[in-house]
């Protein structure tokens, strides 16, 4: 008897590549926005230049995106635009203006992804302009980090280390924070924080109350 013929092997479909969004968009979004806060303000590049201590070139590069700002440079010029940080974030409030949104969908977070520096901060509470209260879950990527300054900031803000471990400099001390450790302090001591860790993220929850805005 003849044997049946072997079937041949199935071809395997060819698996597309799976193109990472650039994360430069992000830079974009948040430039943009930086942008249309000083608009409304109707302050010039010159004005802010002076106020935050940056070149005018630097804030240039900021607002088309073409630089990607740390957390630092972005609390400083929140305080000029007189926001918090979660003004900043690419989305903006609802489009007839209103501030009352009560419920943040877990799917509709929006995100503030500080890709150079292994930071990135999801707004939890609802996104607006002039919101003085903002919580956050704050992922920090291995060895993430807002960087060797100490930076200061208009408001308040609290935190709970919900995984992994974090180091907290406040003024000249600094703590390790591991998995169910709080803390509290006034945003305009000088601070820093990172993820010591090289093989593990850590998550925190933290809330910002920016007391001067407005």
């Amino acid at each position: 008897m003849r044997k049946p013929a072997a079937k041949k092997p199935a071809k395997r479909a060819k698996s597309k590549a799976v193109t990472k969004p650039a994360e430069p968009a992000m830079d974009v979004a948040v430039g943009r926005r930086i942008r249309d806060l000083r608009r409304v303000r109707q302050f010039s590049l010159e004005t802010v230049a002076a106020r935050t201590e940056l070149s005018i070139g630097f804030l240039s590069q900021i607002e088309r995106g073409l630089s990607s700002p740390s957390l630092r440079v972005l609390a400083t010029l929140a305080d000029v635009l007189g926001v918090g940080i979660a003004a900043l974030f690419g989305a903006s409030p609802s489009a007839d203006g209103a501030s009352d949104q009560v419920v943040t969908r877990g799917q509709q977070r929006p995100e503030l992804k500080l890709w150079r520096t292994g930071v990135s901060k999801q707004l939890l509470s609802p996104a607006s302009a002039d919101s003085k209260l903002n919580l956050f879950l704050v992922h920090l990527e291995p060895g993430g980090s807002t960087g060797d300054e100490l930076y200061t900031h208009d408001g308040e803000e609290a935190g709970l280390v919900l995984d992994g471990e974090m180091l907290l400099t406040v003024d000249s001390e600094t703590w390790s924070l591991k998995r169910g450790d709080s803390f509290r302090f006034a945003s305009r001591r000088p601070h820093r924080f990172s993820n010591p860790a090289q093989d593990a993220k850590s998550v925190v929850l933290w809330v910002n109350c920016v007391t001067g805005a407005g």
